[in-house]
């Protein structure tokens, strides 16, 4: 069975927080948070947030051991951008763009999924 569990609006910009993501991909549940929780990388931390949730719903919503799960997808998704202005020399302006992104994580606890 698969459970899926989102978090929206972070922070970090998706190219950042796929570094973190593509080092869990595929891994079991518990050795993930391990990973995750040594990572230095700023995404680390809402990436493990996401990771235990939707540990927790397969827990508690489905009745799935926590410790037989895997980590099928796990996805950094574009989210809005803030706009900004620098001001610059001789009257001139630069943009500034802050990105944001959703982080959207499946687990099952079929090993079979997991390996593709």
């Amino acid at each position: 069975m698969q459970v899926r569990a989102i978090a929206r609006d972070i922070g970090i910009p998706p190219r950042k927080m796929r570094l973190v993501t593509n080092a869990v991909k595929g891994l079991r549940v518990d050795e993930a948070l391990a990973i995750l929780q040594f990572l230095p990388n700023a995404g680390a931390l809402p990436v493990k947030k996401v990771v235990s949730s939707a540990a927790a719903n397969a827990e508690n919503n489905y009745n799935l051991n926590p410790d037989e799960l895997y980590i099928l997808n796990i996805v950094a998704d574009d989210s809005f951008r803030i706009k900004r202005v620098k001001p610059r020399s001789h009257g001139r302006a630069a943009r500034i763009l802050r990105r944001f992104c959703h982080v959207t994580v499946v687990v099952s606890d079929d090993p079979a999924d997991a390996g593709r």
